[in-house]
C-alpha cells in the first residue's frame, strides 16, 4: 500500500524538529496508520506506536471507550474517535494522536453507507474531528486506504500549515 511520502517525510520532520511524538488508534483502517507512520525516517523517535481494534470490547477495555455510547453507536461517531484519540496519547505518552472509526463496507449499522471519523488530537486537545463520506460499493481495501490518507492529510494540515 502507497501512501504520499512527501507528506509522510514533511510529518516526520516536523515532529523530529519539534522532538514531538505521535500514537494512533485505529479501528477502521486497520493498520495502515501504522504502516505509513512507520515509514518515517527514524520513526522510533516520534511514532511509539498503536492499536488497531475493531470490537466494542477491546476499545472499551483497550482505550477506555465509554461503553453505553460505544453500544449505542456501534463504536461509530465523533465523540467514540475523539475518546479513542485522546486517551491513545495518554496510553502512550505521546503529545500527538490520530484515532479512526468508520465503515469500510456497506453494513445495516451504517445504513448501508460508507463513511469514518477522524480526530487529530495534540497536548490535551482535540483539534479537528471530520467526517471522511465515501461513494457508495467502494472496495473496502481501497476505503480503508482513503480514510487513512485523509487522516495524514489533517494531520499534515496541522503540522505544516500553508501548504
Amino acid at each position: 500500500m502507497n501512501f504520499q511520502e512527501s507528506i509522510i517525510k514533511e510529518i516526520g520532520d516536523v515532529l523530529h524538529q519539534r522532538k514531538e511524538s505521535i500514537a494512533v488508534a485505529e479501528s477502521v483502517t486497520a493498520g495502515f496508520l501504522q504502516l505509513a507512520l512507520s515509514g518515517i525516517t527514524a520513526a522510533s523517535a516520534v511514532f511509539k506506536g498503536g492499536i488497531t481494534t475493531y470490537v466494542i470490547d477491546e476499545k472499551i477495555k483497550l482505550l477506555g471507550i465509554d461503553a453505553t455510547e460505544a453500544a449505542e453507536k456501534n463504536c461509530v461517531s465523533e465523540s467514540i474517535t475523539e475518546q479513542m484519540a485522546r486517551n491513545v496519547a495518554k496510553l502512550f505518552d505521546s503529545k500527538w494522536a490520530i484515532a479512526t472509526t468508520g465503515y469500510a463496507t456497506q453494513v445495516p449499522e451504517s445504513d448501508f453507507k460508507q463513511f469514518a471519523f477522524c480526530t487529530i488530537f495534540h497536548h490535551d486537545k482535540v483539534l479537528v474531528t471530520k467526517k471522511i463520506a465515501l461513494y457508495p460499493h467502494t472496495n473496502p481495501i481501497d476505503a480503508q486506504h482513503f480514510y487513512a490518507e485523509s487522516a495524514l492529510f489533517e494531520l499534515h494540515a496541522l503540522l505544516v500549515p500553508g501548504l
